[in-house]
């Protein structure tokens, strides 16, 4: 098995600062005191695939874009390809994570695919043929990117999810998801992928658009594409809001994350949602409107509550255009579930993702949740 491994160190970076993404908002999010989520998320997707085929052959992109990550997992890349015309060679720094660009991951890919001469590159030996799987580590973007470039072969590819938002089928569960179908898959399928346009997403307008068919692994731990749950929730919401209005007064904190279920019940509660933002309420008024995580930890007190609605046909609660709720701020919550009956049909099972595997193990196992006025269901995290 020859990998091909490839970073996008700037993907999600907006996510907890409130960008809702971090396409054309790099330096934005800067400005705000983003961290890099991609490379912990590569280092620990590197640090499983050594674990379960350490015999792997792997190729990898220059840094920032992986090369030091793989190496410190262990591997002895075959070949690093050097997309930044000799900026990473051992005679000099290797550029900022936030130059890297579309153009980059492209000529990436192309080399692990040899495509246009793509067997040109820096920092080691031609690798002698195309790679078996390209293993990418970013959200919807990246995998569009990546998908475009492998136009025309057979060479499948696999995401590790990063991004804010990650509604494209092409992408494992987790990172070590990730590393073990990359190490074990036999087969592959042709399966979808999607993005959307991040100026609407900011404004509310969830549009996801087929960018491409990509051959991806056959795997159980893959997610699926985004759904639009149908079915009404105004019941659910009414009450739910009812519910959150008789604490008002006991200096209750509810982080009310994104989406159109949550959103009716921010509607029920008498005010106008964020656009795919998170609004936190105490005692009867909205103490942030579009939070970021900062900004939830300062408005946090004694007892707080996150209600939160899992994204329909992929179950994730956590991990999926919602990481303004971090780890941090889950553990000092308790958790809400909240979907319609149509949305849960669509489900086999809830998922989480926080960027925190202890907290992920933590929140596994059957929860309740609210599928009507007074109705609940149960459904198992896994």
């Amino acid at each position: 098995m020859h990998v091909g491994i490839a970073v996008n160190p700037v993907a999600g970076m907006g996510g907890r600062v409130g960008l809702k993404g971090t396409d054309g908002k790099v330096a934005e999010a800067v400005e705000r005191g983003a961290e890099p989520r991609a490379p912990d998320r590569a280092r620990r997707m590197a640090e499983r695939l050594a674990a379960v085929a350490p015999e792997a052959v792997v190729s990898v992109a220059a840094d920032p874009m992986g090369e030091s990550i793989v190496r410190e997992a262990g591997f002895d890349p075959v070949r690093v390809v050097d997309p930044f015309d000799g900026e990473a060679s051992e005679s000099a720094a290797p550029p900022e994570p936030t130059e890297t660009t579309a153009e980059h991951t492209a000529a990436v890919v192309r080399a692990f695919a040899e495509i246009d001469g793509g067997g040109e590159g820096g920092g080691g030996a031609s690798g002698g043929a195309p790679v078996d799987l390209v293993l990418f580590v970013g959200g919807d973007g990246t995998a569009a990117d990546v998908a475009e470039a492998l136009e025309g072969t057979d060479v499948p590819m696999l995401g590790v999810p990063a991004g804010v938002k990650v509604y494209s089928s092409v992408f494992a569960v987790s990172p070590e998801d990730a590393a073990e179908v990359a190490a074990s898959f036999s087969r592959t399928e042709r399966r979808e992928v999607m993005d959307i346009d991040e100026d609407a997403y900011r404004e509310g307008e969830v549009n996801p658009t087929l960018r491409g068919i990509a051959h991806v692994p056959v795997a159980d731990n893959l997610q699926s594409s985004k759904q639009t749950a149908s079915g009404t929730v105004e019941s659910l919401a009414e009450g739910v809001a009812a519910d959150i209005r008789e604490r008002d007064g006991e200096g209750v904190t509810f982080v009310l994350g994104p989406g159109s279920t949550v959103g009716a019940i921010k509607d029920e509660l008498g005010f106008e949602p964020s656009p795919i933002g998170v609004d936190v309420w105490r005692d009867g008024e909205v103490v942030v409107r579009d939070a970021t995580e900062a900004e939830i930890l300062d408005a946090l007190g004694e007892e707080n509550v996150i209600v939160v609605s899992p994204i329909g046909g992929q179950g994730f609660v956590f991990g999926r255009g919602n990481p303004q709720i971090s780890p941090a701020v889950i553990r000092r919550c308790d958790l809400r579930i909240v979907a319609s009956r149509a949305k849960l049909d669509d489900v086999r099972a809830l998922r989480v993702d926080t960027d925190d595997p202890d907290l992920d193990a933590e929140l596994a196992g059957w929860v309740r949740v609210r599928v009507g006025k007074f109705e609940t269901r149960m459904m198992k995290i896994v």
